[in-house]
């Protein structure tokens, strides 16, 4: 094989690689270079004299070896020097000794053996360098949503493939139970790790990840997508059930709605895709006694206590109102749990004390509803839950004048008093 023929072969061959895989020109000149003078030095002993040029617009490629002039019949070493009589045949007529002669090496003196080597090499080091391209690029999409074709499936795991030909592992532990996969259907997750071990790069993928839930909700929902609307706290448990916390940065914009959609148009896809998990969306507050309220619906909840250190939190509710906190094989509950990042302990307050309590909702008339709402934004929903908490708590915690609260606890001791 010949080296003018060979040479521009494999530049153009890593040319294209180069547009496949993202390398850049620089990086691909470098590996070049490198691949020949490894294949240089075994052949020559030492590389330190030689020259490599590489113009990869053209496909060309140069080598220069830089031989010391010694006296005819005085040379050691050919690789590193060359008779006086040689330099001077070899277009350097003026050739002395002790000078540098520059002498052209031809691809044609390599052989076959070489030839084959240098491409061996060049293989080599383009796998690596493709291996480090696609652990880099994976690295910064983690927790990104990917989609692959179901190229194997197996007992533990599902080989998924990407439109790049990238592969994607999905073990069974991150699959949604329910899972069904048939070999060439389209399957979305979201990246979960990315390891490089031994530089050969492992992509796993999930469908259990919370957040191939916010990714989700971030390609049906616009409004998450641009900004409006913040996904604050997702809380799943895949295959039965989730909630999730949504605020909203425009006052014009209901965030529960928006992700719900009309009719349940928004939410139906994510749902399907989640093998009929249930969503509960709910509207995030700082407020944590109100945030477990919301985190705990349906269930109305009379009255909260918190340990703010501990993260505990003692609920209080109606006897009717208990099952239906706790939840199908408590799932409502763990679920408010992990949402809201409070133990919570649920309390069935007797039955004597709710035959007597009255929901505050109910003293509309009496009291401003924009302070029901403050007293019910720090747990206290009911006449008796106002009633059994500390003035001083009332005013501070619900941000009340002295005289209003003091009003609120005159209209609710009236009344049980009648």
């Amino acid at each position: 094989m010949a080296k003018k023929e060979a040479t521009p072969n494999m530049v153009e061959q890593f040319a294209e690689f180069k547009e496949l895989k993202n390398i850049d020109k620089t990086t691909m000149i470098s590996v070049l270079e490198e691949s020949f003078r490894n294949v240089l030095a075994k052949m020559f002993g030492t590389d330190e004299n030689l020259d490599v040029i590489l113009n990869p617009d053209k496909g060309d490629v140069q080598i220069f070896q830089n031989l010391t002039v010694v006296p005819d019949g005085e040379v050691e070493n050919p690789n590193l020097e060359i008779s006086l009589s040689d330099a001077r045949e070899d277009d350097d007529p003026d050739a002395e000794v002790g000078e540098e002669h520059t002498k052209e090496i031809f691809f044609e003196k390599f052989g076959r053996r070489a030839i084959l080597t240098l491409r061996q090499t060049l293989q080599s080091k383009i796998l690596d360098l493709q291996k480090e391209a696609m652990y880099a690029k994976f690295k910064e999409l983690e927790g990104e949503l990917v989609s692959g074709e179901v190229y194997q499936t197996w007992s533990k795991e599902t080989l998924l493939v990407d439109s790049d030909n990238n592969e994607l592992l999905l073990p069974k532990s991150e699959s949604i139970p329910g899972d069904f996969f048939r070999k060439g259907e389209t399957v979305r997750a979201v990246i979960a790790n990315v390891d490089n071990k031994n530089n050969n790069p492992k992509i796993t993928v999930s469908r259990t990840n919370e957040q191939f839930l916010r990714r989700l909700f971030e390609l049906e929902v616009p409004e998450i997508h641009d900004g409006l609307i913040n996904i604050r706290a997702v809380a799943r448990i895949p295959g039965e059930r989730a909630k999730i916390a949504v605020e909203s940065y425009d006052d014009r914009i209901d965030p529960v709605g928006a992700c719900v959609g009309v009719k349940g148009s928004r939410i139906h896809g994510i749902v399907r895709e989640l093998r009929n998990e249930n969503i509960d969306v709910i509207n995030f507050t700082s407020n944590p006694s109100l945030f477990i309220q919301r985190a705990l619906s349906p269930a109305r909840v009379s009255s909260i206590r918190l340990d703010e250190e501990e993260k505990k939190a003692e609920v209080f509710l109606r006897p009717e109102e208990v099952s239906l906190a706790i939840g199908k094989n408590g799932l409502n509950i763990k679920l408010a749990s992990m949402l809201t990042g409070y133990t919570i302990d649920v309390y069935r307050d007797s039955e004597e004390s709710f035959d007597e309590d009255i929901y505050l909702d109910e003293f509309k008339d009496e009291i401003d509803e924009w302070v029901i709402d403050a007293l019910k934004n720090i747990g206290c929903v009911t006449a008796k839950g106002v009633l059994n908490a500390k003035r001083e708590d009332l005013i501070e915690k619900a941000d009340l004048e002295e005289d209003t609260v003091d009003h609120v606890i005159e209209v609710l001791k009236a009344e049980f008093e009648d």
